[in-house]
């Protein structure tokens, strides 16, 4: 049971991921202003009357409504008049982003409600982790410090609100997710019984290694250069994608260029992995992520930037991450039988 909360709740991350990539895509990161409530409600508004005063209407503390361009919360619990009474509300502070669409206000709270079901199931791989306190405590010790750090997100997701959309914040919440899915992965790895069937290489997993730097390093590059091109969008506007990227930055030749690193070296370790015979059977997987990262980045570049093409762009290293990471983790395990070449 353990284990099969660990992969629900390693699924639910990724799809947390999936989830906020479509959020970045679609510019829905601010479709709700506060946090974790949205306009003040568990579940969102779909309708503009529902975020503008209403005469004679119940209102709870914390609701917020558009006034004039500006959110306004409501103090407590109290019920309008036939007037707006300026008494009864006082003015959000945490920022000034007051629009209203109801389309990024749901694609947001869809991605809120994946991170809660991602939490729960957690925080139930957590308690279930207690029976191996007496035969291994670093997995139930790494559980519960699975549940702070998918707490910690959530912290980090309300800053990138409070922010709106700060570039840095929107890296370091990217970065958190690669982490929980890193940590996930490693409570599997150990609580999955020891295999001799693969063979080490001290070669192998100063490779691997690096792959898993690399890609992280991309992963990050990337975000940048998707904050130019959400810069661009501001400029150019949704409906212009073919100047998205007219003019790219710096970042976006690194990013490109330090791909070819990326796949060079992971082609190194899929003919180490086959000409050595060592048994790591997923390293086929990571040639496979690689090539649909090229396919869906040349679409991009060279096709505008096609439905889904960005999101897909970002799961897909996500998943080259995961994959590498687990690769590394049974390449520690495994015994050195042969030396490296």
């Amino acid at each position: 049971m353990y284990r099969k909360f660990a992969k629900i709740s390693l699924i639910l991350v990724y799809l947390v991921i999936i989830a906020g990539a479509v959020v970045r895509m679609t510019g829905s990161g601010m479709g709700c202003p506060d946090w974790p409530k949205c306009f003040g409600y568990y579940i969102p508004p779909t309708e503009i009357t529902e975020v503008q005063f209403q005469a004679d209407r119940e209102y709870k503390k914390g609701q917020v409504i558009i006034v004039d361009e500006s959110l306004m919360t409501a103090e407590q619990d109290f019920k309008t008049g036939s007037t707006y009474n300026t008494q009864d509300w006082v003015k959000y502070t945490k920022h000034d982003y007051a629009i209203f669409n109801p389309w990024h206000t749901w694609i947001e709270y869809i991605n809120r409600l994946f991170g809660a079901l991602a939490g729960i199931a957690v925080l139930i791989m957590a308690f279930l982790s207690l029976k191996y306190w007496q035969e291994n405590k670093k997995i139930t010790l790494l559980s519960w410090l699975s549940v702070f750090l998918m707490g910690f997100q959530g912290w980090l997701g309300a800053t990138v609100v409070y922010s709106v959309l700060s570039p840095i914040k929107i890296t370091i919440h990217m970065v958190m997710a690669l982490v929980i899915v890193a940590l996930i992965l490693y409570l599997l790895h150990i609580s999955k019984p020891k295999s001799i069937t693969k063979i080490g290489l001290k070669s192998f997993r100063s490779l691997t290694l690096f792959a898993v730097i690399f890609t992280l390093i991309q992963i990050v590059l990337g975000t940048q250069v998707r904050q130019f091109v959400d810069e661009q969008i501001k400029i150019v506007g949704y409906n212009m994608p073919e100047q998205w990227l007219s003019k790219p930055s710096i970042i976006f030749y690194i990013h490109r260029s330090f791909s070819i690193l990326v796949l060079i070296l992971n082609l190194l370790i899929w003919w180490q992995n086959k000409k050595l015979n060592l048994g790591f059977n997923k390293v086929n997987w990571i040639l496979a992520f690689i090539g649909l990262e090229i396919i869906t980045g040349i679409a991009m570049y060279n096709f505008d930037f096609p439905a889904l093409s960005q999101p897909l762009h970002l799961v897909i290293a996500t998943l080259l991450f995961g994959v590498q990471f687990y690769i590394l983790l049974e390449a520690l395990r495994a015994p050195i039988r042969i030396k490296s070449l």
